[in-house]
Parts: structure tokens; sequence; C-alpha cells
């Protein structure tokens, strides 16, 4: 095929503008000093330092440069925080001037042109949609609200379970937890659960936040070379373009049987329901439609598939450490006994079992690197200059391992959220030396419901079952980065009941 002589020109030139522009922009015009980094490649700058896994070769560049380190990556600016005083800096201290989120082509298709919670800017729209969340979805009241639907799913899937493993099958774990919090998520948005089993529905959707997380997480050259970004030399905005239309077909379909079924929920409101019947305000905002779609697409994605991550992982340690496992188990008979499932209002009296799920998260994350901030203004950070539009990466991965704060930070090691320094530290956001959810303004909408997810899900397979690998299996704990953190190897596994018939029924 020939090459356009024109088109090659077009893009030394532009090339040649962003190598003037790193030479000239790279001196701070304030008194403070840019904090220090790797110099980079003229043109690329520090890209081909960030690798395929961003958040240990970002924390391998820590070790050298420190905990506020800049980078140039193509023509953009970026400041990489990887401890808990660097964090607090810009999540506590700037926090307002770095509340917004950069434009990533990669993620407009996916958030319906960033209408969305997870990547809109801060802005009035973003508030009320919040605001919505925390009133009728995520905040005390609401969350109390829900709770029968989280037991009547997650006893669901306990007798499930219990037929799988009185038929000798193994059971790929991600799928069925995937299968569970969609139906969870389901019912509280749209009253309906979205997949009646686990199988070949319900691995669709999975393949849809497979894709979407994974990526979405890729350093995308068109994002760090918008002139350029047209060619999607990676392939990732066909890729989540593709996510976008698969998704948006699953919810238009969801809309449409939800409107049909509006006269069966007399006095029985859901989630959209209360957001329609709410989508204008006494200031005159309004929440449309597309904003709607969005919004449910955040709560689908990080409903589902962040807390599933993290209870596989917890279940991966300790088939790794028998010795967690049996103590997990000890504590649930004690509490609970062998006659009934974990009820949700059993996790306050389970320390052990609360400190193993702590423990995961710290060593696990389910989002490594934080979605990027994104600064308005120029500010002072720690004594350096941080200009305006740089994106701001918290690496929150690092920050669990760092071993000024965490003794044996690579061990799996839950007394020491019980015995040890972590008992003090709380994962809502308040401690920056472990923020599992992100910290500041724009900290997890989902934080509480998030750690009841993960308690509740991993108590009740602990205690119902006895778990073990197949014959032969070697377990391998290598992570796939994306946005979120899965198992390379998704955990395949054989249960056994452990409690009396009468309970699973």
């Amino acid at each position: 095929m020939a090459i356009d002589p024109y088109l090659v020109a077009a893009t030394v030139l532009c090339l040649l503008v962003h190598l003037l522009l790193h030479r000239f922009l790279r001196k701070s015009p304030s008194r403070f000093p840019y904090p220090p980094g790797p110099r980079g490649l003229p043109i690329l700058g520090s890209l081909l330092l960030v690798g395929a896994s961003a958040h240990s070769s970002l924390a391998r560049l820590a070790e050298r440069y420190g905990p506020i380190m800049f980078l140039r990556l193509g023509s953009h600016g970026c400041v990489v925080a990887s401890n808990a005083d660097a964090a607090r800096a810009f999540l506590k201290t700037v926090d307002a001037q770095f509340a917004n989120r950069p434009d990533p082509i990669s993620a407009r298709d996916v958030s319906y042109q960033r209408q969305n919670l997870a990547m809109a800017d801060y802005t009035p729209t973003w508030k009320l949609l919040r605001k919505m969340c925390s009133l009728h979805l995520l905040g005390g009241k609401a969350f109390v609200d829900w709770a029968p639907v989280r037991r009547d799913e997650f006893r669901r899937m306990a007798r499930s379970l219990h037929g799988l493993a009185e038929a000798g099958e193994p059971v790929e774990l991600m799928d069925v937890l995937v299968c569970t919090l969609a139906n969870v998520v389901g019912l509280i948005l749209v009253s309906r659960r979205v997949f009646d089993a686990h199988g070949e529905e319900s691995n669709k959707f999975k393949d849809i936040l497979v894709d979407m997380l994974t990526g979405g997480a890729q350093f995308n050259i068109g994002d760090f070379f918008p002139s350029i970004a047209w060619m999607d030399l990676q392939g990732i905005q066909k890729k989540m373009l593709s996510v976008h239309l698969r998704f948006d077909a699953m919810v238009t379909k969801l809309f449409e049987e939800h409107e049909a079924a509006k006269g069966e929920r007399q006095g029985r409101l859901d989630f959209i329901d209360k957001v329609m019947a709410n989508k204008v305000t006494e200031d005159g905002e309004t929440i449309s439609e597309v904003n709607v779609k969005a919004l449910i697409f955040d709560l689908f994605t990080a409903g589902t598939d962040t807390s599933a991550i993290i209870v596989e992982w917890a279940m991966a340690e300790m088939l790794k450490n028998p010795a967690i496992l049996s103590r997990a188990q000890a504590e649930l008979d004690d509490v609970v006994g062998r006659d009934r499932l974990l009820e949700e209002t059993d996790l306050p009296k389970l320390a052990y079992l609360q400190a193993v799920c702590k423990e995961a998260m710290r060593l696990h994350p389910s989002t490594p690197l934080s979605l990027p901030h994104f600064s308005h203004e120029d500010c002072e950070v720690n004594g350096y200059y941080i200009p305006k539009n740089t994106r701001l990466l918290v690496n929150i991965w690092a920050i669990g391992r760092d071993p000024e704060v965490w003794e044996e930070p690579l061990v799996f090691d839950p007394d020491r959220f019980i015995t040890g320094k972590g008992a003090r530290y709380d994962p809502q956001g308040n401690d920056f030396e472990f923020i599992p959810f992100g910290a500041g303004r724009r900290v997890c909408a989902g934080k509480l419901v998030g750690m009841v997810f993960v308690q509740y899900l991993l108590g009740m397979l602990v205690h119902a079952f006895d778990w073990s690998l197949p014959d032969g299996e070697e377990l391998n704990m290598d992570e796939k980065f994306g946005l979120a953190l899965p198992k390379a190897v998704p955990l395949k596994v054989f249960l056994r009941p452990r409690l009396s018939p009468a309970a699973y029924a």
C-alpha cells in the first residue's frame, strides 16, 4: 500500500512541534521547581518507561525519583503520587484543584461522552448524580432498604454452589461472583435479575467488563498525541466503541422492559424510578436519559467486577495459606454456627473476616491506579510546581505495599489489621496509608457498599464450603493489569458443603 507523503510530512511536523514544546515547557515558570522524574525521550517522553503493568512500573520509578514524580507522556504532563504523604497532599490539601478528570479518547464512548459519575468533570450535574446515588442507592438509609435484595441473591448463590458441589463439578469463582453481583445491581436499579444463572449470558456481560477494564487502562497513544489520535494505532478506540455498543444494547433493552413494567411497581420504586422522578432540581439542573444510562454503566461495572476481584484474590490467598482459611472458618462457626447461612447482621462480630478482606484490598487493590485526576489551575504541592492541565495518578497499589508503613508488605497477613499498625487504618478514605477506594472529593461513592459486598460474599463462601484446587493444579498468583487488577488465571476450585443440609434450603 502506498504511503501518502503529505501524511508523513504532517506527522513529522506534529512530532517536531511536540519536541519543541517539551524543550520549552519543561522549565518551570514558577519559583518552585517541577517534581523530579525521568527525562524521557524526545517526543515520546516517558511513555516507554510505563510499560504494560503501569502500577508496578511507576512504583519502581518512584523508588528512584521519589513519592511525587513528574513525567512527560507525549504532549501531556503527569504527576504520580506513590506514598501516603504524597496522596494526602494532592487529595486533601489541593483536592479542589484536581477534582476534574482528563478527557481520554478511550473513555469517551463507554462513558457516554463523559456523562457518567466516574469520568465527568466536577460540575453541578456531577454533584446531582452523586447526590442521587447517596440518597437512593449508596447512602445509609438506602443501603439498609436494599438489604433484603443482597440477602436473597447471596443465598441463591449459596444454593447454586451447593448443587455444583454435590455434583462434584468445578467452579470458576469469578463467573459466579459476577453473575451474583450483576443480579443484585439489576434488582436495585431496574427491579429485575439480569441473569437466571451463570452461563452464556452472564459470560457475555463478563466479557464486556473485561474488555472495558483492560482496554480502558491501556496507555493510549492517541491520548498523548491528539494530532494522530484518528489513526487509532493500538485499536483501543475501536475496542472501546464495541464495548459501548454491546453495553448500550443491553441497557436499552433493560430500559424498555423497565418502562413496560412500571405498572407492576406501585409502591416498590427502584433506583431508576426515583432518579427519573427527581431528574429536575429546584435550581434547574437536569439529569438526562444519557446521564442515567451512563450512571447505570458505572454502577454495573463498579458494583460487580471490583468487589468480585477482591473476593477472588482473598480466596486465592487463603488457599495459599490454609491456616488463615481455617481460622476464618472457626470464627464463622463460633459466631454463626453450622445450622444456618451467614447473615449481613453477623458481619460486625467477625473481626478476623474483616481483617482478611482489608488485607486483600491492601495487597490486591481492585483499582491499582486511581482514575486520573486533572488540574484546572497551576498549584504548588510540597514545594513543587504543578502546572494546570496536568494529570494526577495516585498509585494505590504502591501505597499498600510501602515498606515504610507496612511490615513485610508482600506477605498476606490479616493480623496486621487486628494487632498491628493497620488496626487504626480505616479504608473509607480518611487514612491515606490505606485508600483502596481512593480519597477526597472523587472518593468512590460506593465505598460502604463495596466493603459489605466483599465481607458478606467472602464470609458466605468461606462459611458454607470447604475449598480445594483440582488435583495437580498449582495456584497462579499473577496479576492482569487494567483499570482493575484481576488474577491473570481465574480461580477454578472444587467445593464441599460444610453446613447442615437444612442451611442450604
